[in-house]
């Protein structure tokens, strides 16, 4: 299993609306309407058209875990389920909750300093 991209980055903020008119004011970062930036891409495998986010999220999401960090890193992977196992056979913690939707299938784990990573494998082509 490996890693195939970053999915989105994703971070708390006290003030979404206000932090993300600074992003697009100072970097130019252009959200959408519902304060997300995607950029698309193709993989081979993959069922639609995948894209990278950045997103804004409040300061009192659990979203990210019960911890105090202020973003989380979401990263596509090619086998989700190889990728976990082998985690767990390195001792990484890994979080219990998956989930499963159209965008595909997600897992959570959590590095050495106590920050959640998200894992995303996109639906593949039939």
């Amino acid at each position: 299993a490996k890693l195939t991209g970053i999915g989105g980055v994703l971070f708390r903020s006290r003030h979404p609306k206000g932090l993300s008119d600074w992003y697009r004011d100072q970097l130019g970062i252009e959200p959408d309407d519902d304060g997300v930036v995607q950029t698309w891409w193709r993989e081979a495998k993959a069922l639609i058209a995948g894209h990278t986010v950045w997103a804004l999220f409040s300061a009192d999401t659990e979203y990210f875990g019960p911890t105090s960090n202020q973003f989380m890193v979401n990263y596509r992977v090619d086998d989700l389920d190889e990728m976990l196992q082998e985690l767990e056979a390195a001792s990484v913690e890994i979080v219990p909750k998956r989930e499963n939707s159209e965008f595909g299938r997600f897992a959570w784990i959590v590095d050495p300093e106590g920050n959640r990573i998200e894992l995303w494998e996109p639906p593949e082509r039939q």
